[in-house]
Formats: C-alpha cells, structure tokens, sequence
C-alpha cells in the first residue's frame, strides 16, 4: 500500500511557505489505517512494552489503536491546563516561542517500557519533551513512532534516546 497516496498536502497552511502534510483522508480510510498499525507494530523491538504514549492531539489515534493491539495502557501526554491530576510538565521550543506539555504523574511506574506515538516529526521539540516526561515518570522509552517525518527539519537529532521509525518521508 502506498500511505503517500492518503496524505494531502496543503500549501500555505497554516502560514505562507509551509506546505502541511494533512493525514485526514488516512484516518478516512479503515484499510490504510490498519496497514500503519501492523507496519507499527512489524517494527516494534522484542521487548515488552508497557505503556503506548500519545501526543496531543492527533498521536492518540494510532497511540489507542497501537495501545488496544498491544493490550496495554494508553497514556495521554497533553498541553498545559488539560490534565486534571498531578502532573509534571516539560517545555519546548517551537517555531515562534514555547510550549508545554503535561503527563499525570502517576501514568508511568518506574522502570515500565514506553513506545512514544505522535502523527509527524517535524522539528524533535515535542517528542523531545514527551521523553521528558516518560523519563520523570521513571519510564524507559523503548521507541517513537511517527506517521511522517519532515526530514529537513531535522527532528531527529534531538530524539537520540532510543530508535525511530516514520513511515513516510518528506
């Protein structure tokens, strides 16, 4: 299957000069959607894995469906002011200033595996953070999943932690 096919690429969005890889005719697609959970899943190392961390907001639809495949927990990693319980919050840098984000602090055990899932490398500043925080939890990021990855931004260079795979590039 080739997954390009179901991604539309949308010039000048949301500023002029980007061109945003939209996975919405993906998720329209059942079969397409299924092909990425098994690639997903082919790639996983031989470990056990204990936890599927989604990223806010389009990494929690193949973190769910990865997490109820692998028959684990599914942990939400949110932007500030989401989360209802104790959390710990690591900031990053984006384009034009910074974020954060937020995961409950009791979502990890210390010492549990964790396969970290976002929609798109872009720049590594999200997933970056999101290891942050598996990492305050005492979790050990095992991998990171992503849809895509846009390559000239170089977003891997900051996820050096533990392997990746994307499943498309741009």
């Amino acid at each position: 299957m080739n997954l390009s096919d179901f991604i539309r690429s949308v010039p000048d969005f949301p500023n002029k000069g980007i061109i945003y890889r939209d996975i919405t005719p993906l998720l329209l697609n059942p079969e397409a959607m299924r092909f990425c959970v098994e690639r997903f899943i082919e790639e996983l190392p031989d470990i056990k894995i204990d936890k599927v961390v989604g990223v806010e907001a389009r990494g929690f639809f193949f973190a769910t469906l990865l997490a109820q495949r692998l028959d684990v927990g599914l942990v939400p990693v949110r932007k500030t002011g989401k989360l209802p319980f104790d959390r710990f919050q690591a900031a990053y840098d984006l384009e034009y200033g910074k974020d954060q984000l937020e995961i409950h602090q009791d979502a990890i055990k210390k010492g549990e595996n964790v396969l970290i899932h976002d929609d798109v490398l872009a720049t590594g500043g999200t997933a970056a953070a999101t290891s942050q925080l598996v990492n305050q939890c005492g979790g050990n990021v095992i991998q990171y999943n992503f849809l895509l990855e846009l390559k000239a931004l170089k977003g891997r260079e900051k996820i050096k932690d533990a392997p990746f795979i994307a499943l498309l590039e741009y």
